[in-house]
């Protein structure tokens, strides 16, 4: 069989990165890479087989990259710590990877929970991404929903990745304003110009697109939190954004 390395990001993540650990077993190599945890995270990865990384976070392509070149092995199964796989998403990770072929990497959706309930509408229906991939052929790009660019084809498994992303509002909240800063700084870097449909518009619309068009409504009231918590994140990204400009403004003038 090809040796696989599962590589699991960090962050305060002392309520759920035991379950995570615990499904990353049967690869041959587990890494943790963290932030600079300040909890008991670092304490419970210290206690299991994984090796521990930890670099200082300044995006999220940065940090993969940088884990994903520690590994030993070509092949990564990349697991957030809310993440759980199955038995069956195990085994078949471990024989796509060795069989690939021609293949260079492969998508895996995902079911999402929220506050326990399973949600089958508000987008997470289509919500899949690329985990089992070779690194020589895949690299991570982008700031923020940063994606693998494959140079090659892709296949897609058939198991689902359980994915318990909602520990309470709060800290909902905490990672959607830090997905916005990041957003943000890419969007100044770009030279996007903020017009009130930026700020209108647009969170309006990304609530209707997932409360009715991804049929949101039928998820009963957590469909309305999601979408609701999806708007304000689109939000915020342009606030922040309009907030790096004036400072950029106010810092260009007084450096003149």
């Amino acid at each position: 069989m090809t040796k696989i390395t599962a590589i699991i990001p960090t962050l305060n993540e002392e309520e759920r990165i035991k379950n995570s650990l615990k499904s990353a077993e049967f690869a041959d190599e587990i890494i943790v890479i963290d932030s600079y945890s300040t909890d008991r995270t670092v304490e419970i990865v210290k206690q299991s087989n994984a090796r521990l990384l930890q670099r200082k976070f300044d995006d999220f392509s940065s940090q993969k990259n940088y884990a994903i070149e520690q590994a030993s092995n070509d092949w990564i199964v990349w697991i957030d710590a809310d993440e759980v796989l199955t038995k069956e998403l195990q085994d078949e990770m471990k024989t796509a990877a060795s069989n690939a072929g021609d293949l260079v990497g492969f998508y895996v959706y995902r079911v999402f929970f929220f506050k326990g309930k399973k949600m089958r509408y508000t987008g997470t229906q289509n919500d899949k991404l690329i985990r089992v991939f070779n690194r020589k052929h895949c690299k991570y790009e982008g700031k923020v929903h940063e994606k693998i660019k494959p140079e090659g084809k892709l296949g897609t498994l058939q198991h689902k990745i359980l994915h318990y992303s909602y520990i309470s509002f709060d800290r909902y909240i905490v990672k959607l304003n830090q997905h916005s800063a990041l957003k943000a700084e890419e969007l100044y870097e770009k030279g996007l110009v903020i017009t009130p449909f930026h700020i209108i518009v647009k969170p309006v619309a990304r609530f209707v697109k997932h409360y009715f068009i991804k049929l949101g409504i039928l998820d009963g009231f957590y469909g309305f939190i999601i979408s609701f918590a999806l708007s304000y994140g689109v939000l915020v990204r342009y606030i922040k954004l309009w907030n790096l400009k004036q400072k950029h403004k106010r810092n260009d003038k007084f450096d003149k």
